[in-house]
């Protein structure tokens, strides 16, 4: 019993288009990964600039933010399937320029810069239609696991990923890295082509301005949504702590606790995944969110007061297992309650909420450590996190009173889906 409670549920793996999903996202996410890390590394060696480097970030937040929005409307009147294929295979081709750039004489920041761009705009618009496409195709009884086994794929990609892809460009070099992510790109691609006719299910409603912001207007009639994406922007805002880890690593005299200070948090995640078992046993998910969130807070106020450098990596951490059920618990209220016609737009303003709060997140912190102090940026970011979670929790009684066997929309989505109860 124990045993069953504490491991991770796997039973969504049983079902046939859930399988496609993880097995082809995983492949496809464990070649992201050797890009995410080879194309600032190689235009680090091109220019020996941090400047140029940190360029690719800002890069990325407008076609995030614009076609993100407009994403989760495409996803919402086309094809899903198509949608996930269609970008999966140009962020392959994007990915052949690389390879291309990188073999060349002299291989050129711009192009890097271009493909960037072209990454954030396909990715922008596949990620609605690929959060979309776990409701559409797996049961409401399964989703529970699938959100567990899915943190799973993210969690050990973003550990092996990264990991990888260090090795692999430092060692073979960067055409190398590109090589293998476009034969990622290709079989996914495939995978994501096997999925049944229930995947390609679509509204084909039309695409317009009203339509695009339509998301917008459902999520402010929903206050335990947009409880949900308060928290999570309150918690990346406020208490995202990675901008700071290499001054941590001075702060302590550690630096070879670099590469574990950014882990550590991944591993933390890890953990809450592989042993998420019981949170099928939890009715109440948006009382868990509060929960997580502010123990998320409190766990990096609790790095800004640690002693030495293993205090910091344990209270690392606790937050990335915090953060991690706090996610786990904010999609299974997405994916149980939103209408399938409407799970597009909202997850073009969910990738919104954890895409754009990061970045914000990184300019807060730095800002507060440049004015104050290091751990003054850490106690008081996390700190003010932990009682703005609460004040959410409190303010939005109808994200607190969450229950899954009984909450109105949760109810009406599985009479829609003929699975009541």
């Amino acid at each position: 019993m124990f045993r069953k409670i504490f491991s991770i549920d796997f039973t969504a793996l049983k079902h046939k288009d859930f399988k496609l999903l993880f097995v082809g996202g995983s492949i496809s996410m464990l070649g992201s990964m050797l890009t995410y890390v080879t194309a600032p590394l190689q235009i680090a060696q091109i220019t020996q600039s941090y400047v140029a480097v940190g360029i690719i970030g800002l890069i990325e937040i407008g076609p995030l933010i614009v076609f993100g929005i407009w994403g989760g409307a495409i996803a919402d009147s086309m094809n899903r399937k198509l949608v996930v294929v269609i970008t999966e295979f140009g962020l392959g081709l994007a990915t052949l320029i690389l390879l291309v750039n990188s073999l060349s004489d002299e291989p050129k920041v711009v192009v890097i810069y271009a493909v960037t761009f072209i990454y954030a705009i396909l990715d922008g618009i596949q990620r609605p239609s690929l959060g979309a496409l776990l409701p559409q195709v797996v049961p409401t009884d399964l989703l529970t696991s699938a959100s567990a086994v899915n943190s799973l794929r993210w969690n050990f990609g973003s550990i092996l990923g990264p990991s990888l892809g260090g090795f692999i460009a430092a060692t073979a070099g960067p055409a190398f890295a590109y090589g293998i992510d476009v034969v990622t790109y290709l079989i996914a691609t495939f995978l994501f082509m096997q999925m049944s006719a229930k995947a390609a299910a679509s509204t084909k409603e039309r695409i317009d301005v009203k339509m695009m912001f339509s998301g917008f207007n459902y999520a402010k009639s929903r206050p335990d949504l947009l409880g949900t994406y308060a928290i999570d922007i309150i918690a990346m805002v406020l208490a995202f702590p990675n901008a700071l880890f290499p001054f941590m690593a001075v702060e302590f005299n550690a630096p070879w606790a670099l590469g574990l200070l950014y882990a550590s948090m991944s591993v933390g995640a890890l953990i809450a995944s592989i042993t998420s078992g019981w949170t099928s046993k939890i009715h109440h998910h948006g009382r868990a969110i509060v929960i997580a969130a502010t123990v998320w807070g409190l766990a990096i106020t609790f790095t800004g007061l640690a002693p030495n450098i293993y205090f910091v990596l344990l209270g690392l951490l606790v937050a990335g297992c915090s953060d991690m059920i706090s996610g786990l618990f904010r999609m299974l209220i997405w994916n149980t309650t939103i209408p399938l016609s409407m799970r597009g737009r909202l997850g073009g303003i969910e990738m919104l909420s954890y895409s754009i709060g990061p970045q914000l997140g990184q300019i807060r912190s730095n800002f507060a450590a440049q004015v104050f102090s290091l751990r003054v940026s850490l106690i008081s970011g996390g700190f003010i996190c932990a009682a703005g979670s609460v004040a959410v929790g409190r303010g939005l009684r109808q994200l607190w009173s969450f229950d899954i066997r009984t909450n109105e929309y949760a109810v009406s989505e599985r009479i829609a889906r003929g699975e009541d109860e």
